[in-house]
């Protein structure tokens, strides 16, 4: 069984009493039925809280960049123009729906939709702590990937859909950026997944520790090189600058969804936001540790042994703890994001494809056979291991 949000909880009192309840409600024993409730609730808070954080990316798209330009950024609504995001969802809602009169309309609708079913479907497997994943999918890294590729079909029929050149244009860079970075991006990950010896992201994270020494990142060169490389291309994956060709606003007016308003353009614009937190998470799970807390104090054991805690309070507090670890680990590479974003000057196109077939696919395939040599020749072990080990060997020999 895969481990999920319902079977961590399934460990608690209160779920056997629920689902006691339930079963002499219904005359039969409830447990699936609550499990699927809980599986409902925690998704729709998960939903829920990325719509919001989507919504806050904007706003900190907007401070971000105000502060490198010494600027102020939104100051009007809200406390330090915290509600701006919210402003800007009113204001979409209330925007005419434009349809353009030659455009193919069943895929018009449906293109902003599956950018965000997309997005929306990768979250099932973002690993937030131990305990507060929705499924530990045993091919979880390999499913993420499959979903992500979704937003690009999206991408490109909202600009084939449009009937306007500038969209078409701008879907087609769209869809050629994404699915020329994809290769990078599953060489990294596929890196990692040699090391740690499966796809689910338990065992990716399993496999790491919670000092940064224990981390993927640190473990030799070819990892600490697979991460710029993975970093490098989902930013292009993203369609965030440098790499934001499909939007170019000098060029093509904003690309693939020019044609789109109120809330439709609200949903691709949305989709992107989420999609950054993602390939960040992705990340941070991958090369930084994931959700692990050094000292192993996500396990809640340190709380039983020395505070004589109940066990699933303090598992719920380790729980806490990790959740805080990969949230501020996650949250850290989505303002280098932001600021790459401000910093750096929008790529050519043909610069863009060199960039990723003539240095990153090369160095991403490198990496890949490094790895393996590294697993081989250090039998697994990390550098830090390698370098100290044999240095506490050598003062011994002496």
């Amino acid at each position: 069984m895969n481990s999920t949000v319902a079977s961590y909880f399934a460990q608690s009192k209160e779920f056997h009493a629920v689902v006691m309840f339930f079963s002499s409600l219904f005359g039969f024993d409830a447990t699936s039925f609550v499990s699927f409730l809980l599986f409902g609730l925690v998704a729709t808070i998960i939903v829920g809280a990325m719509a919001t954080i989507g919504g806050l990316g904007t706003y900190a798209e907007r401070k971000i960049s105000a502060d490198l330009q010494m600027r102020q950024g939104p100051n009007r609504v809200g406390p330090y123009g915290l509600l701006q995001f919210l402003a800007d969802g009113v204001k979409m809602i209330m925007k005419e729906d434009i349809v353009p009169t030659q455009a193919d309309k069943l895929i018009f609708f449906v293109a902003p939709i599956l950018c965000l079913v997309g997005v929306f479907a990768t979250l099932a497997v973002i690993p937030y702590s131990s305990g507060f994943i929705l499924t530990d999918l045993n091919v979880g890294i390999f499913y993420l990937l499959g979903m992500a590729s979704l937003v690009g079909v999206g991408i490109f029929l909202g600009g084939y859909s449009s009937n306007s050149k500038w969209s078409m244009l701008g879907g087609m860079r769209g869809a050629s950026q994404i699915i020329s970075y994809e290769i990078p991006v599953t060489l990294s990950i596929i890196a990692i997944v040699l090391m740690a010896g499966g796809m689910s992201m338990g065992t990716l994270i399993g496999a790491q520790g919670g000092m940064p020494h224990e981390w993927y990142i640190l473990h030799n060169p070819f990892t600490f090189i697979a991460f710029f490389v993975y970093f490098i291309a989902a930013l292009a994956e993203t369609n965030r600058a440098p790499f934001d060709l499909p939007e170019a606003e000098s060029e093509l007016v904003s690309g693939y969804h020019t044609e789109f308003s109120g809330m439709r353009f609200a949903f691709f614009a949305l989709a992107e936001y989420i999609e950054v937190f993602v390939v960040c998470a992705v990340a941070v799970a991958l090369f930084l540790g994931g959700y692990k807390v050094p000292f192993e104090l996500g396990s809640g054991q340190f709380f039983v042994d020395r505070l004589g805690m109940d066990v699933m309070i303090a598992k719920n507090i380790g729980n806490f703890l990790e959740i805080g670890s990969f949230l501020t680990k996650t949250f850290a590479l989505y303002y280098v994001v932001i600021w790459v974003r401000w910093s750096l000057p929008r790529l050519r196109v043909d610069q863009l494809m060199t960039l990723c077939w003539k240095y990153l696919t090369p160095i991403a395939l490198f990496n890949l056979v490094g790895a393996a040599v590294w697993m081989w020749a250090f039998d697994g072990h990390s550098l830090f291991y390698v370098l100290f080990h044999s240095a506490g060997h050598a003062a011994g020999g002496h």
